[in-house]
């Protein structure tokens, strides 16, 4: 857990030698929050304690608050200042599998699965909505792009479209001809996601919970009558506990074994781009976009007239440490996927990087159970939008507070406590990065 609470800012020079970058080692979207929840301190008791303050996290917690429940939310850091808050800021309905695997391998649970992904988008909506968040939300929906004409082809003839998605070419679609066509799911959009979970965040406080900042937790323990949470400068007592640890969950004894891979992702963001050269570029629909390869590509424009691009190479480590600078060899491939896919923004320059760690479940799927009989957890998103976690979060709060398992919940509902080893690891990574690009090489052929 971290210990150092500063931003930490640095410049370098881009590859080329041409422009500064600024380098940040927390969010790209949002200034640190300035004044912080007092830490959790002494012998604290409660109803639930909620560790971890993420969407997830604080969902829960603010649910449990509207049953009556005394609850103690605690976070390492800053609530919402982790991956929530640094993300690419997709609302989105996707799912982390492709779906003729999740056929194969979920059939029973399939339909439900997507159920609960287009649910969490229409929950976040609402919650956006209902407490007056400003978070630059724009209902675009998302575009899931072919990188080359052959695996166009593949999703033509693959797909299954709707009244929510409908498949086109480039043009139709308004998105560059780099990408020869691809679905626009018409469901969610974009927003500024450190707006979001800071203003999440603003809620929390001014709720009922008892939120606790700067509070590393450093065990927990079910002794079967109470689960008890020890803290660096104190301890809390209370009757369940939820654990809401993304990335970080590793880190704690009790948590399931192969629960959650720690995953490094680092976004870029490029000066402002005017919309006479977006249009030229042919990205006239301004519509979010993610590549169909194995490791994803994101492209999306923001309120600051800027875009931001993600994902393409990532990084894994055993023991995340909060906060970090990003890559320089990351950043300069990032860039360099931005400028084939956008050849006539080739001038346009990248300002800023920063990044996040995210958890991935083994399934690449959102996760929720039980780690012992009084400490439940979730686990979301797996680095394909933000929505899942609140919604998750708040139908699992409303389980702990007995009011029974939604539909949606048993859909991502883990009966065993044990979870086959993840295959995200530094090898298959670099493996992965190397099939998108020989892929794309052998498509254009």
């Amino acid at each position: 857990m971290n210990d150092d609470w500063t931003n930490k800012v640095g410049t370098r020079m881009n590859k080329a030698g041409t422009a500064p970058m600024t380098y940040l080692s927390g969010s790209g979207w949002v200034d640190r929050p300035t004044t912080y929840e007092p830490a959790v301190r002494g012998d604290v008791s409660c109803d639930v304690v909620v560790i971890g303050g993420g969407l997830g996290g604080m969902a829960a917690a603010l649910r449990l608050a509207e049953w009556g429940r005394d609850v103690v939310l605690v976070e390492a850091d800053v609530c919402g200042w982790g991956a929530s808050g640094r993300n690419a800021g997709y609302l989105t309905p996707t799912l982390g599998s492709d779906p003729r695997i999740l056929q194969r391998c979920y059939p029973d649970r399939v339909r439900g699965l997507y159920r609960f992904a287009n649910n969490a988008v229409d929950f976040t909506e609402k919650l956006i909505e209902s407490h007056g968040i400003e978070c630059g939300y724009r209902q675009t929906g998302n575009v899931a792009a072919a990188p080359t004409a052959a695996a166009f082809r593949r999703m033509v003839a693959h797909a299954r479209p709707g009244k929510r998605a409908v498949v086109a070419d480039a043009g139709q679609l308004g998105i560059p001809p780099a990408f020869p066509g691809g679905m626009h799911i018409k469901v969610g959009g974009v927003l500024n996601p450190g707006e979001l979970s800071l203003g999440v965040r603003e809620v929390v406080r001014a709720s009922a919970v008892r939120a606790g900042e700067r509070s590393p937790v450093r065990r927990v323990v079910d002794s079967g009558d109470s689960v008890t949470v020890e803290l660096a400068e104190g301890r809390i007592r209370a009757r369940q506990a939820i654990l809401t640890t993304n990335a970080f969950t590793n880190e704690l004894d009790v948590a399931p074994r192969h629960l959650s891979t720690p995953v490094w992702v680092t976004a870029v963001e490029t000066e402002p781009v005017s919309p006479e050269l977006l249009d030229a570029a042919g990205w006239t629909s301004r519509a979010p976009i993610t590549t169909q390869h194995l490791v994803m590509q994101s492209f999306r424009t923001t309120s600051r007239g800027t875009i931001v691009f993600t994902t393409r190479s990532l990084q894994t480590s055993r023991r995340p440490r909060a906060d970090r600078m990003p890559d320089q060899r990351v950043v300069d491939d990032l860039v360099r996927g931005f400028r084939e896919r956008f050849p006539t923004l080739a001038d346009i320059a990248p300002a800023r990087a920063w990044g996040g760690w995210i958890g991935l479940t083994p399934s690449n799927l959102a996760v929720a159970g039980q780690a012992t009989g009084r400490i439940s957890y979730s686990l979301a998103c797996n680095g394909h939008g933000l929505p899942q976690a609140p919604y998750l979060g708040t139908l699992l709060a409303d389980h702990v507070a007995g009011q029974g398992m939604h539909d949606d919940l048993s859909a991502v509902w883990r009966g065993s406590r044990r979870f086959a080893p993840g295959i995200v690891n530094p090898v298959t990574l670099r493996l992965g990065w190397l099939a998108d690009r020989l892929t794309d090489s052998l498509d254009r052929r």
